[in-house]
């Protein structure tokens, strides 16, 4: 168990974030969720937690991360929309979670805020605020991304076990190639119920095809998912198979 613990390493200057695509997305998820809200909900109250990984390493795709999500939230806009709540764990020991949000300009000041600092992982930390938050109402999934872990697998596996009897899927879309990572990250989504997925740089289109159709999953279920899989690439028809068996 010595490996599970080793750390990364940190990348050095975190690069300034550009303020253009940070305007884009105000503006996209502004309006769509503004929408959404007036919109009649098709699938009842479907709520997923949308955690990232903060820490420095995740710094150079960190815009990118956050067109995609904004991105997810539109390809769920037919099926009524979701609740959304963000989480994400940096620096020394923070771990931030938002409010159930479906409004526009309050996701929008969240998101704006949010920046890279280096830290260790605490994916411990996001499971277990899943179950307790599933105590207080309903969630249908978790989404996480990350590109490393540095914890204790037989504990994060324990409360993977935990969201499979409560019937919340992890969905767990790793960036990059770590080992230890995937190796925790292929235990907690198949102790959950949920699914895995790789990605890299060059990768983007196919993690946000995979984050739409966890979206529609989450709104609008595994029939949902399933005539989204018919129009989309192989790594989708993989979840759709990940959470058939």
């Amino acid at each position: 168990m010595k490996d599970l613990f080793k750390p990364r390493q940190q990348s050095g200057e975190l690069r300034k974030k550009s303020s253009e695509p940070a305007v884009a997305n105000k503006k996209d998820v502004r309006a769509f969720l503004d929408k959404v809200a007036k919109m009649p909900k098709t699938s009842g109250d479907a709520r997923m937690l949308f955690a990232l990984d903060a820490t420095a390493s995740r710094q150079p795709t960190w815009d990118v991360a956050m067109q995609l999500q904004t991105e997810m939230f539109v390809a769920t806009q037919s099926l009524g929309g979701l609740h959304l709540q963000l989480c994400y764990f940096r620096g020394f020991g923070e771990f931030f979670t938002s409010d159930w949000q479906n409004n526009g300009d309050e996701l929008v000041r969240i998101m704006s805020r949010m920046h890279c600092e280096a830290g260790a992982t605490q994916i411990e930390k996001l499971l277990q605020h899943a179950i307790s938050e599933n105590e207080r109402v309903r969630i249908k999934c978790l989404v996480y991304i990350g590109d490393a872990m540095e914890e204790n697998i037989d504990r994060l596996a324990h409360l993977a076990g935990k969201l499979g009897i409560l019937n919340v899927p992890v969905f767990v879309f790793q960036e990059g190639s770590d080992s230890i990572a995937r190796q925790a990250f292929l235990e907690i989504s198949r102790l959950s119920g949920g699914a895995y997925s790789q990605f890299d740089h060059a990768s983007a289109a196919q993690l946000k095809e995979l984050l739409q159709a966890v979206a529609i999953y989450t709104a609008g279920g595994l029939k949902a998912l399933q005539d989204f899989s018919k129009q989309s690439g192989k790594a989708v028809k993989l979840l759709e198979q990940q959470l058939k068996s």
